[in-house]
């Protein structure tokens, strides 16, 4: 079985920002892949369903973004699921949007929701990045800029970015990731 989670926060004023792209392209892998409605369980969001003939769970943890850790943990302890069996969707201020990088591990890069996840399970999952580049103005700081709403140009590639990744998703599953990032920039 294998752990989809998206990363964002639970509330509706935080629809459509930068920082819930990770719970939008959970949305997205649903609908296009036909899972369960959700169930709230496990301090979040959770719907089963099959990608690339795997059993998958989509998940959004519903806490805010830094206290993700433990509902992931609970929810990987609960199905007796194995690190190597998690994706991690989330935003990355380090990519310009519309580029994504797909690695196993390594730092959080001051992302908050990654460092709530690193300390309740450790850093050894598969990430998926999604760029949401940095700030043009200066004077704004980080945690405002992500917690924005994308403009309707940014939100126009975000939704081509989303859809191109999840009609890409089952190389993801089966951990066929270089070929699915060739295929990305192909267009």
């Amino acid at each position: 079985m294998q752990i989809i989670v998206g990363l964002g926060n639970y509330a509706k004023k935080y629809d459509l920002t930068r920082h819930n792209f990770g719970f939008d392209l959970i949305d997205k892998l649903s609908l296009k892949y036909n899972f369960s409605s959700f169930l709230d369980k496990f301090d979040g969001l959770f719907a089963k369903g099959v990608i690339a003939n795997k059993e998958c769970i989509l998940f959004k943890p519903a806490k805010f973004m830094n206290n993700s850790g433990v509902p992931i943990q609970k929810l990987m302890n609960f199905f007796k699921i194995n690190i190597n069996n998690l994706i991690i969707i989330h935003d990355d201020i380090d990519f310009e949007l519309g580029k994504i990088k797909i690695k196993i591990g390594g730092g959080n890069g001051g992302h908050n929701g990654l460092k709530s996840i690193d300390n309740a399970i450790s850093s050894d999952y598969k990430r998926l990045r999604l760029g949401i580049g940095r700030p043009q103005n200066s004077n704004i700081e980080i945690a405002d800029y992500v917690l924005q709403k994308f403009s309707n140009n940014e939100l126009k590639k975000a939704e081509e970015v989303m859809i191109k990744v999840v009609n890409l998703f089952e190389l993801i599953i089966n951990d066929q990731d270089q070929i699915m990032l060739n295929e990305f920039y192909k267009s």
